[in-house]
């Protein structure tokens, strides 16, 4: 039976198109600054949000930490989301790697953090018992409260409550695209406040690996020697970098505006979903739990709910059909939908059946209910 991953958009396959650029690339040893692949693709990613400079990392994490280090002093601390990625899914690097501690502010509904609150959490640079606050950090689209697109009128807002500080702001952007075509919005305009920002080119996007950090030349000089320190020295890694560069190009012929594809086959999974007797409200963060989930919160390509059955048998029961999707959080009974690049119509409505014949299937329980939370581990993509 062919499966429908829905895990994460972190599963697709490159495209035939990238894969034909990926073995042809040009290359030389990126080290010296000699591929010309991968300054292609640090030029590309730069101009398109508005910044003076790029760097390719190898992932996500490694976007986010390098940016750490050339923001931030050891000893000082970063405010960040407390469901952020940077929060709960790096390892606690911000500690071990940067030697910065974290002051977690909790996220609203719509994804943002409370700018009072964020205001407050900044320290007295004068008091000898704090640490000085070194950095403000905001992830768009915020994943743990349903991969909700912030705009550019709010990141305005929280760009100046960080400058203010004194302080810059740090975009973690894995799926900021996802953001950008939600709301129509120039990416420019979207970036633009942050003093630098990362994202992902291996989650819908569709590249086998990767991620850009843009910033200011001073900035990316920076954080090149924190990606050499912490082993980034990637050689002949156009081989790679070609993908992004088919990604990134203008309209049909790259990766971004066909997510508007995701986020409508998402529409169409969570409306089919939420007429279904025994399909919740995934109660995420900062929502109550409610008895219906709510289509009009899938506004990207995730899909959050929670089903009245043992959580980890109602999976099971998809996998025996050919669907997969992803325990989320361990302890509230969420279960993650993800839409991407090689999931189809037809796919999503295979999906829904599968649903239905599952929870026919099942015994009713008390919503989430499982037996052990082992499903978790690798959901935090």
């Amino acid at each position: 039976m062919p499966t429908i991953d829905l895990r994460s958009d972190t599963v697709t396959k490159p495209s035939p198109e990238m894969r034909r650029a990926m073995a042809d690339a040009e290359v030389g040893d990126d080290v010296f600054g000699d591929d010309p692949t991968v300054r292609a693709l640090e030029e590309r990613a730069a101009a398109l949000l508005g910044k003076e400079a790029g760097l390719f990392v190898s992932s996500g994490a490694m976007g986010n930490l390098v940016a750490q280090m050339a923001h931030v002093q050891r000893g000082q601390e970063v405010i960040a989301g407390a469901h952020g990625h940077l929060m709960l899914h790096e390892a606690a690097s911000y500690a071990v790697v940067v030697g910065a501690s974290l002051r977690p502010i909790d996220e609203q509904p719509d994804g943002t953090l409370d700018l009072r609150h964020v205001r407050e959490a900044f320290r007295d640079p004068t008091d000898v018992h704090d640490p000085i606050t070194g950095l403000v950090v905001f992830e768009n689209a915020s994943a743990h409260a349903n991969n909700q697109p912030v705009g550019s009128s709010y990141v305005r807002d929280i760009a100046a409550v960080a400058h203010q500080g004194g302080v810059p702001l740090h975009i973690d952007g894995a799926r900021f695209w996802n953001s950008v075509v939600a709301l129509d919005e120039d990416p420019r305009e979207l970036a633009g406040p942050a003093d630098s920002i990362t994202f992902c080119l291996s989650k819908g996007l569709a590249c086998p690996v990767g991620s850009v950090v843009v910033g200011s030349k001073d900035f990316i000089w920076r954080a090149r020697r924190a990606r050499k320190l912490l082993g980034g020295g990637m050689r002949q890694v156009g081989i790679l970098a070609a993908a992004g560069l088919v990604a990134l190009r203008d309209g049909d012929a790259g990766m971004i505006d066909r997510l508007a594809e995701d986020h409508a086959n998402a529409r169409f999974l969570a409306g089919a979903l939420a007429d279904i007797p025994g399909i919740l409200s995934p109660g995420e963060v900062a929502q109550p739990v409610g008895e219906r989930l709510d289509p009009e919160r899938v506004r990207t390509n995730f899909v959050l709910f929670r089903v009245e059955r043992d959580r980890e048998a109602f999976l099971a029961a998809l996998e025996r059909r050919g669907v997969l999707m992803l325990a989320f959080m361990p302890h509230n009974g969420q279960i993650r939908a993800v839409t991407h690049y090689g999931i189809e119509r037809s796919d999503i409505e295979a999906t829904i059946r599968a649903v239905r014949e599952a929870l026919d299937e099942l015994p009713a329980t008390a919503a989430g209910a499982s037996s052990s939370t082992r499903a978790y581990a690798g959901s935090v993509a």
